[in-house]
């Protein structure tokens, strides 16, 4: 499975963004899907995750109530939709999928993309 990230940006405290992640290669509707984030300095975290069917969620509690996971599996993609940024928010954001199960533990997931950068200003 190939992974593309995109939608990453300078964006000011408060404002919104909107990430996605094309999968190609593989059987997407089968993959948990997950968003992580590294910021400079620091370990990769868990951003959000989502099952298979879309149909279960997952949020790191720092994001909880501004991020939004979904996916289209018609299309694809999965999608990340975060809103009322603040400056911590600022990492390479990346999207990885699972061929077992779904959720947080970084180490379970298969497949990475390449990340995209948000930047957020104060």
């Amino acid at each position: 499975v190939q992974l593309q990230a995109s939608g990453g940006g300078l964006v000011q405290a408060g404002g919104s963004l909107r990430l996605s992640c094309a999968a190609s290669g593989g059987t997407f509707s089968r993959y948990g899907m997950g968003w992580f984030r590294q910021a400079p300095g620091k370990e990769r975290e868990f951003v959000a995750a989502v099952s298979w069917s879309g149909g279960m969620t997952s949020y790191a509690d720092s994001v909880k109530g501004r991020f939004t996971i979904s996916r289209d599996n018609a299309k694809n993609t999965v999608n990340l939709q975060m809103n009322s940024l603040r400056p911590d928010d600022t990492a390479v954001y990346y999207c990885a999928a699972r061929s077992a199960g779904w959720g947080s533990r970084e180490g379970l997931y298969d497949y990475w993309g390449q990340g995209t950068l948000v930047t957020v200003s104060s």
